[in-house]
Parts: C-alpha cells; sequence; structure tokens
C-alpha cells in the first residue's frame, strides 16, 4: 500500500517536473518576443495575475510556489 502511493507520489513528481519544463519553454518564447518588440522580458501585471491564481487555489502556499515557479521561468536577464 505504502511502496505504491509512493510510486504514485513519484509519478505525479516526474509529470511535474516535465509540466514545469515545458512551461520554462514557452515562458523563454514569450520573453524573446516582448523583448524583439520593445518590451520588457518580465510583465509584472502578469505576474501578479498568477500569483493571484496560485493564492486562490492553494491558499497562502499557493504565493510562494507561484513565486517559484515564476523565478524558475524568468530565466538569466
Amino acid at each position: 500500500m505504502i511502496a505504491g502511493a509512493r510510486q504514485r507520489i513519484d509519478d505525479l513528481d516526474a509529470r511535474i517536473i516535465a509540466l514545469i519544463r515545458e512551461r520554462m519553454t514557452v515562458s523563454a518564447g514569450i520573453q524573446r518576443a516582448r523583448i524583439e518588440s520593445g518590451g520588457r522580458r518580465v510583465h509584472l501585471a502578469r505576474e501578479m495575475e498568477i500569483l493571484g491564481r496560485f493564492r486562490g487555489e492553494l491558499g497562502k502556499p499557493g504565493t510562494g510556489l507561484a513565486m517559484t515557479l515564476l523565478e524558475l521561468c524568468r530565466g538569466r536577464a
């Protein structure tokens, strides 16, 4: 029972990591497009929307999770 549940968590973690990597790739493309059109790499209003969504769905810890996700997806300046 516990071993099976742990395997399920490991499988979920692998999927989450894959989705984060995919999000990083999509975000990098958006950032490139924004910079090429004369904009800034980071869109603060959009980041606030994301923070609000995560907090609304997951409570206060969701904010920290969203901040980490945003940091990962910003890439290097």
